[in-house]
């Protein structure tokens, strides 16, 4: 497994688009980050959060490896549903490239080695695995990527709860606390094109999302992540997964007459404030990535 230099480091810039950065406070010095967990009296034990680098190489293998890990994670949930589905990801050194993962393979046998670096019009570059890619993929993640510079990760795919729930053309209410890990940062688009085969699609997509919001429910489609590591765009897929799962059992009890009681927004915001801290988000999948490393005896670094 690659590793990571110390995160002591004044900051960690995301290579972006053209020459525009993005700065993330280290995790160490990170107050908000750092009060989620105790450590020894004199606080030397702190949280690891976000990896810097100083090797763009090691970064790239570190980001293709928790990549890999995110798609199986994917599987493990049964998102996958065909060739439906895919996550994209900005390369650290080419910064009009991005990684998307192979079109027609489970997202449950996906490894580091079978990603596809693709350049700024979609198509297949070398770097990566020589196998094609999905179209409506592409469509929707170049234009996010192209509107977001903010966004290294993102990810879509046609999971159960959150399609059927995306039918409504209704945002999620804050019915359970980690709900609020969501609080005011999820849009919702509400003019589904069908297949997203050209780039009008995908540019309406990219304005439904915003400038600012982490997700976005695709009415009668599904929904959408982005983060600003890929472990954040695949855990909030999952959180979004969940609370649409929520809100439709919550729906159900509630046509039977048993009322809602929805979480005001004052502690609403109060736990986003923390739960949407990016070194909180990357770390709430790292018990999956090792998990699945161990499952899978490595393979998935491959």
């Amino acid at each position: 497994m690659t590793t990571a230099t110390s995160t002591q480091q004044t900051q960690r810039s995301f290579l972006l688009a053209g020459e525009e950065q993005i700065t993330v406070t280290p995790a160490a010095q990170d107050a908000a980050f750092q009060s989620l967990a105790r450590g020894t009296r004199d606080g030397a034990l702190k949280l690891r959060g976000i990896p810097t680098f100083s090797d763009p190489l090691a970064q790239r293998q570190w980001m293709k490896e928790h990549m890999a890990a995110a798609f199986r994670y994917f599987g493990k949930l049964g998102y996958g549903e065909g060739v439906s589905g895919h996550i994209s990801m900005r390369d650290p050194i080419l910064k009009d490239h991005f990684w998307m993962n192979p079109f027609a393979k489970h997202f449950s046998t996906i490894k580091a080695s079978d990603l596809v670096l693709v350049d700024d019009e979609g198509y297949v570059t070398e770097g990566g695995a020589q196998i094609p890619i999905n179209e409506a993929g592409f469509m929707i993640h170049s234009e996010i990527h192209k509107a977001r510079p903010d966004v290294i990760a993102a990810a879509h795919t046609h999971g159960i709860y959150g399609k059927t729930w995306s039918s409504f053309g209704k945002n999620i209410e804050m019915l359970t606390q980690d709900a609020c890990n969501l609080f005011g940062r999820v849009s919702v688009y509400e003019d589904h094109g069908g297949i997203a085969l050209s780039q009008d699609e995908g540019k309406q997509i990219a304005a439904a999302l915003g400038k600012d919001n982490i997700a976005c429910i695709l009415q009668n489609h599904g929904l959408l992540t982005v983060g600003t590591t890929v472990d954040e765009a695949a855990i909030l897929y999952s959180f979004l997964e969940n609370a649409c799962q929520s809100q439709l059992l919550a729906e159900a009890a509630a046509a039977n007459g048993i009322p809602k009681r929805i979480i005001n927004d004052d502690v609403a915001q109060y736990t986003a404030n923390v739960a949407q801290n990016p070194h909180n988000l990357y770390t709430e999948f790292q018990p999956e990535f090792d998990l699945i490393v161990e499952e899978s005896n490595g393979r998935v670094l491959q």
